[in-house]
Parts: structure tokens; C-alpha cells; sequence
């Protein structure tokens, strides 16, 4: 079985990439290198000591996609690549839109071409959108509040309405909520370009003085402490939850979603007090206004992927900030600032 990742130099892509060499299985990574760094792919290969193929491609050029599947012998698809930035999407809709859409349906195409029916997706707890009450159920309603968040429920759809017309394929959604933290050797970690939109890589970077202060949007909400609330999960777990998904798609068709997150909730603020404590050290911040597009809490309901998949988050928020940590320390030579 070949595993074809799209975006496996990227964050969550490259974990996974480990995660399934470290199983066992093949795989060939291809990226276009906009949104992650080349040096990712060598990290990679440091961690599970052997070379992993690797194509320098655009999902928007049909053409160089097919050919990608002429030349391996590809089984199945885990599909991470796309723009995924909530406060970018908002004030580049179109560019999101372009995007993520296109290049997916280039990638269907191409996997209907070569009887390639196997997908794991990546999609995004955005598609529950702000109205409903947490912890958030697969079954529950769809509203994506962004643009981001809106391309990840187009295309479920077009998941959905692809399976109901033809039951060979077999499709995981994944829903995952926050995810932080590193690979624990240090080695591997996420790479923001600039100020960071996410929230760790932006704690790291002011850990490290890089940037002066962090700045929080919004202290308002109705929360404990006027913060927002998030199920963050670290990325080895995400990484292990995609590989049962691959595993659970062998042998059942059909399109389900599943949440990947811990199913406990964290403010902003309690994760900055965790990461200040487990690594002895100051963050400074400020608190600003509301960034358009948030929502105020998300946590996942995760007995769905407990229950199919086998799976269920055992990592802690003090090995997420821990491992951050690590990372950004052993990798000060190769984050981008």
C-alpha cells in the first residue's frame, strides 16, 4: 500500500508522514512548498532514518498531478494540502476559494482516473460554525462562520455527493480541533511564516524573542477569564488519529466524519500559564480586540472516533507545551522569522 500525502511538509502533514513510516507503510509526499519549508522533508528523514519520495507539485495543475499517479503505485490518499488560515481566508476569500476547491477537485479527478477510491480528508472543526453547544457531535448541523472554514464544508459536501454515486469510494472526514505541540525528538514542529495565525507558534516566538509581545484577540467573551476556548490536541495524536482512519477506510466504504480532539477545553490564557509553568518562563501579552471569524469555545465530542477508529488523544497540554518548546529550541536555525 502506497499512501499518497498532499501537504506533507506541512504541519500536520509531516507528523503524519512519521507516523506512517514509523508503522510501516509507504508513502510519497507532494507539496508546493508555499506554505511550509523544503528543510521539512530532511527533518523528516532525520526522524525515521530513510528517504521518503517527494514531488514538488501544484494541486492546481491537473497535468503534473496525473502524472504523480502514473509514476507511483498509489493505494490511497491522505489529502492535508490547502490554505488553513482563518484571519488570511477572511480578508482573501477568493484566494481561499481558488484554492482550496480547485485543487481538490483536480485531486478527485485524478483519483477517480486511476480507480484510486481510498481518502482520508482533512477537514476542520470550523464546519460546526458557532451556534451550537459543546461538546460538538458529527451529527450536529453544519455553518462554517469564515471563508477558511466554508471551503472545508463545500467540499464535505461534494464528499458526500461523490460517495452517493458511487459506493466504491470510502471517505473519512476529519474534523480535528486544535492542534499544537511537536514531534518529541525536537526535530520536527511547525514552521509559521512571519507572525504566526496560530496560537502556540505565536507563544513561541515571543518565548524566544522574536516578537516582544503576544497579543490575544479578545477578553471579552463570556468564558472564565473573557478568552476563547479550545480542545487542543497534540499533533502526534492527530498524526496516529489520521493513520487508524487510513486503516478504518480499508475495509469499510463510505463517507464519515469523525472529530479528532481530547474532549476537555482550555482558554488562551490557561495555556499560556501552562506553557509559562512547564517551561519556566515568561509570555508576555495584551489583550485586543476580537479577531473577525472566531468563535467564542470548541470542544469535541470524541466516542465516535473512540468507538470506530480505535482511537482516542493520550497526549497532555503539558507534553504539547513542552514539545513545543523543544522544537523551537533545537529548531532556532530553521524557523522562519
Amino acid at each position: 500500500m502506497t499512501v499518497l500525502i498532499t501537504g506533507g511538509t506541512g504541519y500536520i502533514g509531516s507528523h503524519t508522514v512519521v507516523e506512517l513510516v514509523t508503522q510501516g507503510m509507504d508513502c510519497v509526499i507532494v507539496d508546493n512548498l508555499s506554505k511550509s519549508l523544503a528543510i521539512t522533508l530532511e527533518r523528516i528523514e532525520d526522524v525515521v532514518h530513510t528517504k521518503i519520495p517527494f514531488e514538488q507539485i501544484d494541486l492546481l495543475d491537473k497535468e503534473v498531478l496525473q502524472q504523480v499517479f502514473y509514476k507511483y503505485d498509489i493505494t490511497s490518499v491522505i489529502h492535508f494540502a490547502g490554505f488553513k488560515s482563518v484571519g488570511e481566508s477572511v480578508k482573501k476569500p477568493l484566494m481561499y476559494y481558488e484554492n482550496n476547491l480547485i485543487s481538490t477537485l483536480n485531486l478527485l479527478e485524478v483519483m477517480e482516473e486511476a480507480n484510486v477510491k481510498k481518502l482520508v480528508f482533512s477537514s476542520s472543526a470550523t464546519v460546526y460554525g458557532d451556534s451550537h453547544t459543546p461538546p460538538l457531535t458529527e451529527e450536529l448541523s453544519l455553518s462554517a462562520p469564515n471563508p477558511y472554514g466554508r471551503t472545508k464544508l463545500m467540499l464535505e459536501e461534494i464528499l458526500r455527493d461523490i460517495f452517493a454515486t458511487d459506493d466504491k469510494w470510502s471517505i473519512a472526514l476529519m474534523r480535528y480541533f486544535n492542534p499544537i505541540g511537536a514531534h518529541y525528538s525536537g526535530l520536527l514542529g511547525e514552521s509559521p511564516y512571519g507572525i504566526p495565525n496560530n496560537l502556540l507558534p505565536y507563544v513561541l516566538k515571543v518565548a524566544s524573542g522574536e516578537i516582544e509581545t503576544l497579543q490575544i484577540f479578545g477578553g471579552d467573551y463570556n468564558t472564565k477569564d473573557g478568552t476563547c476556548i479550545r480542545d487542543f490536541i497534540h499533533v502526534m495524536d492527530l498524526a496516529e488519529g489520521h493513520i487508524q482512519a487510513l486503516k478504518y477506510i480499508q475495509n469499510h466504504n463510505g463517507c464519515e466524519a469523525f472529530n479528532l480532539g481530547t474532549g476537555s477545553g482550555y482558554s488562551v490564557l490557561e495555556l499560556i500559564k501552562e506553557f509559562e509553568r512547564i517551561n519556566y518562563i515568561d509570555v508576555p501579552y495584551t489583550i485586543g480586540p476580537r479577531r473577525k471569524g472566531d468563535i467564542m469555545t470548541s470542544i469535541a465530542d470524541v466516542e465516535k472516533a473512540k468507538a470506530l477508529l480505535g482511537w482516542s488523544a493520550e497526549r497532555t497540554l503539558e507534553d504539547m507545551c513542552r514539545d513545543s518548546w523543544t522544537w523551537a529550541n533545537k529548531a532556532k536555525g530553521y524557523l522562519v522569522k
